[in-house]
Order: structure tokens, then sequence, then C-alpha cells
């Protein structure tokens, strides 16, 4: 991308972009773990905290894979730790063929994006959850759009300023606008601007993490419909990160529900959403309010015991059994794999039971 910044852009609008049989994304036993001092006064041990655990994920081009789960089971990690922000422990993350894991360097003591990665980066975008955080509110809008540009040196000022106006536009923000600062628009206009950033040097993956978590239901789905008209327009890929089953299903292709820093369940969007086998799938999915109070009266919801374990300590053999309604003595003791039931993969003893 180093003439017109919108050559690519309408490159993709033509459906330019060769279609390859090898997924774009391929994830395998992705570790991520954070170090944490113990509480005690005169406690000197270094506890580890494992945010993720063992995931792995496939992911075809043009595809979105809804990643679910409740706060905490390391969704973000999961979506931060592919894009290498955060360094992984073990584990192997190839995007397009290309093992991105291998491609730190060692620096000063410190690990450093090497010169490939930060090449790859332009590839590789990411939305974030929080619209007031993630923009500079020192920057014009022009600016916060443009960085991504001039960074990489992608145009001259007035093509620079040319994409800035067509980005803007696109995500339905009147460019006139480009001049003012973050804190003068509303919660659902600042993560359109930070949608145009992250378009703005046509990436193929996109690492959507909950970016309508902090917005109104209205301005929501706005903001969903908007995200599945750019994924057409440009062939988009992506991994969108919730804790909302109902979103997921509108705009995922896959889901993977995550529980505890594991994946639990991962399959097609309608199999999981209208036949979950894993009873924590299944509360998630009995969670979501049905807009007909009848239907909703008559509906057998699946109770859960307890709280989440601490990631600190999570319990022996499955992670869930503390909470599962249908646990036995099995699930105490004997940590369940994925493994293969019906039509998706689950990690469940009592999947393949009626």
């Amino acid at each position: 991308m180093s003439g017109d910044p919108t050559t690519p852009a309408s490159a993709a609008q033509s459906g330019s972009r060769p279609a390859r049989p090898e997924p774009l994304l391929t994830v395998e036993d992705l570790t991520v773990t954070f170090p944490v001092k113990a509480q005690g006064l005169f406690d000197r041990r270094k506890l580890e905290l494992r945010a993720v655990d063992g995931v792995s994920l496939r992911l075809a081009r043009g595809k979105t894979l809804g990643l679910v789960g409740e706060s905490g089971c390391g969704k973000s990690t999961t979506g931060r730790a592919i894009l290498q922000f955060i360094e992984p422990r073990r584990g192997s993350v190839r995007f397009d063929g290309v093992e991105l894991t291998t491609l730190w360097r060692k620096r000063f003591g410190a690990r450093i994006w090497g010169r490939e990665l930060r090449d790859l980066r332009r590839r590789m975008q990411m939305i974030f959850q929080d619209p007031y955080g993630s923009l500079n509110p020192r920057m014009t809008v022009e600016d916060i759009v443009a960085e991504p540009l001039r960074t990489f040196r992608v145009g001259d000022a007035t093509q620079i300023k040319k994409r800035v106006i067509e980005l803007l536009v696109r995500v339905g923000m009147d460019p006139r606008y480009r001049a003012r600062y973050p804190h003068e628009f509303s919660g659902g206009q600042r993560q359109r601007v930070g949608i145009a950033r992250a378009l703005a040097l046509n990436p193929e993956l996109v690492i959507c993490d909950e970016p309508i978590s902090a917005l109104d239901v209205s301005i929501q789905a706005q903001i969903l419909n908007l995200l599945m008209e750019l994924k057409r327009e440009f062939g988009l890929t992506y991994v969108f990160i919730a804790h909302d089953l109902a979103a997921v299903r509108q705009i995922s292709d896959q889901i993977a529900v995550m529980y505890l820093g594991e994946i639990v369940e991962i399959g097609d969007r309608d199999r999981i959403c209208d036949r979950p086998l894993h009873p924590y799938t299944r509360s998630l999915i009995q969670a979501v309010p049905v807009p007909d109070p009848v239907r909703e009266r008559s509906r057998v919801k699946l109770p859960l015991r307890g709280e989440v374990p601490s990631p600190l300590a999570p319990p022996s053999g499955c992670r869930f059994h503390p909470r599962c309604p249908i646990a036995i003595e099995r699930c105490s003791v004997e940590h369940p794999v994925l493994r293969v039931v019906e039509d998706r993969e689950v990690a469940c003893h009592r999947a393949g039971e009626a």
C-alpha cells in the first residue's frame, strides 16, 4: 500500500482478493499467563494467573468467529494475544501462513516487536471496547483516523486527507466534523471513528473487542449493521468478542464459548444456539431474554450454582463442574478435552448423552 491509499479499498470492493483454501487465522494451544503477587504481608509466593489456557481456533477468510463468555473468562486477552499485543507464554498463532509468535525480538533485555511483525500490523487491526478511552482526547478526528496512514507513510498529505474523508463517510460520520475532538461526540459516533481508524490501512483481519458493550441498545444495532456491511464490502474477516449471545448470533458464522480461559464448545452458529450441548452454553443462551412474555414464562431454565472460580486456583477436573447442574464424580477428577460430538467440538464428559 505504497501509492494511493484508496487503491486497496477499491480492489477489495471489486472482490479482487484471491480466494485461498487455507484458513486466514490458525491458533493452536494458545496460553497467556500473568504473574501475581501473593496478598499476605509475609507471603513471598509468586502466583500465576492463567488468563488463556490452551485455546485453539481456525478462521477462514471472509468469515466471522464469535468469541463469547462471561466477563473475566479470557476473551479480550485471547484477542490481544492473537494480534501479539501480549506475548503468549506458549502456543502458535499463524496469520496467512506466517507464525507470529516467533517474530518478537529482544532489545535491552525487553521483548519487542520485530520488523516483520510491525509490517503485518497493517493487515491486522482492532476495534476496542471503550469508545471513550480508545481515542486520544488531544487529537482531532482527522488526526486519529490518519494516524495509521502517517505511521506507515501511506500517501502524501492530500491523499491522506482524501482517504480520511472517504472513511468517515463510509462509517456514517459527517466529514465536516473531522476537526472536532472526541469529547464532542456521542459514544456511538466515537465508536464509528474507531472503526474508521481500524479500516484506514485496509486490513484483512479485524478483532472486534466487545465494540457494542458500552453503547445504548439502539446504537448497538446500528454498529452491528455497519460492521456487517463493511465485512461484505471489503471482504473482512472478524473475530467478534462479546458476552451477548444474541449479538454474536447475528453477526457470526461460528461461535466459540469460553469459560475460565478455555474453550468449552465451538461450532456452527445456528447449531450451537439452537441445540447447545455444553451446560454452560445452555445457560448463556437461556440468559438471553425472549421478547414474548408467554414464551419467556414457559422456558425451562438450567440453574447455575455459585460464582465463577478464581483463575488463580481453578478447580480440578472440569473447571465448570462446581457450578454445573448435571456434573458427576468423573467431572471433578478428569479434565475434559474438546472432542467432536454430533456437529461441533465440545469439552464435556456428558455431551454425548441424550
